[in-house]
């Protein structure tokens, strides 16, 4: 099992942070990396960044990808005051499969985030040298990820009918409960 995690708004003061852990589970993970920068290509966008990417753009790369298979996890957790420990609750309940192959984390983070998953992977006794910190534009896994966090981040922030649609196939792959961690 690959595990790529996201978040959305960390650095951020109002509204909302989004942790997304997005666990993939693929039987052919190069296959699935192929379709999406097929869908990339498809879209004429050399990869994705949902805060970088135009709606119409996000829209198409959402119809895509959320008919790929694959599971995510994802928590929302409303104005934390230390980013870092809830991080840490979040990470500490989410990772709890004993299969894990790699962890990928989103390489434009600060220190203290990588830090943080290092200590809690140790503390579960999952050797730190499965972690990887990967660029976006490096995994689809990764832009799969951004996708979960700032489309959940961004339903929760301002509930939009456009969102919604999305935002409810997102949820059946990961049912999302506001300020708490939902599988």
């Amino acid at each position: 099992m690959l595990v790529f995690i996201d978040e959305s708004g960390i650095h951020k003061q109002v509204d909302h942070s989004t942790f997304a852990l997005a666990y993939i589970e693929f039987e052919n993970y190069p296959d699935i990396e192929q379709r999406v920068l097929a869908i990339e290509k498809k879209l004429k966008i050399s990869t994705f960044h949902w805060s970088e990417t135009v709606w119409a753009v996000k829209e198409k790369f959402m119809d895509e990808v959320l008919n790929l298979n694959f599971r995510v996890k994802i928590a929302v957790i409303e104005n934390p005051v230390n980013p870092a420990k809830e991080l840490e609750k979040v990470l500490l309940q989410a990772i709890v499969e004993k299969d894990i192959k790699g962890i990928f984390i989103d390489g434009k983070k600060p220190k203290w985030y990588e830090r943080k998953i290092k200590h809690i992977l140790r503390d579960k006794n999952i050797s730190v040298r499965k972690l990887k910190t990967v660029r976006d534009s490096q995994s689809a896994g990764i832009r799969i990820a951004d996708m979960a966090a700032g489309l959940s981040r961004s339903y929760f922030d301002k509930p939009k009918p456009e969102l919604e649609k999305y935002y409810r196939r997102l949820v059946k792959k990961a049912p999302i409960t506001r300020g708490q961690i939902a599988w």
